[in-house]
């Protein structure tokens, strides 16, 4: 793999191992992070170069790089005088692996081509362990010819990669991971409160399912933790109805109704009013536990 210069924008759970692994790939490497010690402590912990701005850390960038919180997130790093955008190259290629509405990946998209750049949606899957080991899940929306570009280089942190079609299909295949993840998680939530009921040992229904039909990433990874009352890790429900928002949004955009996910989604605007907005989404078992 040939190295390129790179730039990151945003060292949260995810962004920091990810960029991380760009560094130890042998990628010269510029980061930019919203609070600068964070950005200071990542360039003294991996190869690069933490800068004050958006601009500064994208001049000079073959690919740069954005992982923060939502669309308004987004747009705040992006556009500007000291904005991404302000500091691209002609034909540096804008990758945004923000999970945001299919819309500001068609919006991102119009943007980079007027400013003589290309641009993926690549949000990813595998929360902040699939980061940093490596393992992460990504899904794009672009050109082929661009996406086979930054592939290469991306796959230093994924260990699945694909191209679903033009720009927001990446971020519309995202929703449709997040409405699976909210199902199973109803189903999960359920069936352990079945499974405590009737005097079941948690572990061990776990080790005999998980290679069966029944088995999921969220049983191999959370039964035992919900079964424990521990949910003070992982992915944040706070960001999960962010997700789940663009999902019913996007569905009432091509008729659908989606009952189940506005189900889950109710439930977690209450465990939210609970004071639990920063638990892992594995808490649903507390709201459906809260409605026997």
């Amino acid at each position: 793999m040939s190295q390129h210069n790179v730039a990151f924008i945003g060292l949260g759970v995810m962004g920091y191992p990810m960029a991380g692994y760009l560094s130890k790939a042998g990628h010269s490497t510029q980061v930019f992070n919203r609070t600068k010690a964070k950005a200071e402590k990542w360039a003294q912990e991996y190869q690069g170069i933490a800068c004050d701005t958006p601009k500064l850390a994208a001049q000079g960038c073959d690919i740069v790089f954005v992982c923060v919180g939502n669309d308004d997130d987004v747009r705040s790093v992006i556009y500007g005088e000291e904005g991404v955008l302000a500091g691209l190259k002609p034909g540096a290629i804008l990758v945004d692996h923000t999970t945001t509405s299919a819309e500001l990946a068609v919006e991102l998209a119009v943007a980079a081509k007027e400013n003589g750049n290309d641009f993926i949606d690549a949000p990813v899957s595998g929360g902040q362990a699939g980061a940093e080991n490596g393992v992460l899940t990504i899904m794009c929306g672009g050109e082929q010819e661009v996406f086979q570009q930054v592939a290469p280089v991306m796959n230093v942190y994924a260990k699945q990669m694909s191209l679903l079609g033009e720009n927001g299909q990446g971020q519309r295949c995202k929703m449709v991971n997040q409405i699976c993840i909210g199902g199973i998680l109803q189903g999960l939530s359920e069936a352990l409160l079945l499974a405590q009921k009737t005097g079941l040992d948690i572990e061990q229904v776990v080790e005999t399912l998980k290679h069966g039909a029944a088995g999921s990433w969220q049983m191999e990874n959370r039964a035992v933790t919900m079964s424990q009352d521990k949910f003070d890790f992982g992915f944040a429900i706070d960001w999960m109805r962010k997700d789940l928002g663009f999902c019913l949004k996007e569905a009432e955009r091509v008729g659908l109704n989606l009952p189940l996910t506005k189900q889950v989604d109710e439930q977690y605007a209450e465990l939210q009013q609970d004071g639990f907005g920063r638990m892992d989404t594995s808490v649903l078992m507390k709201a459906v536990a809260k409605h026997q």
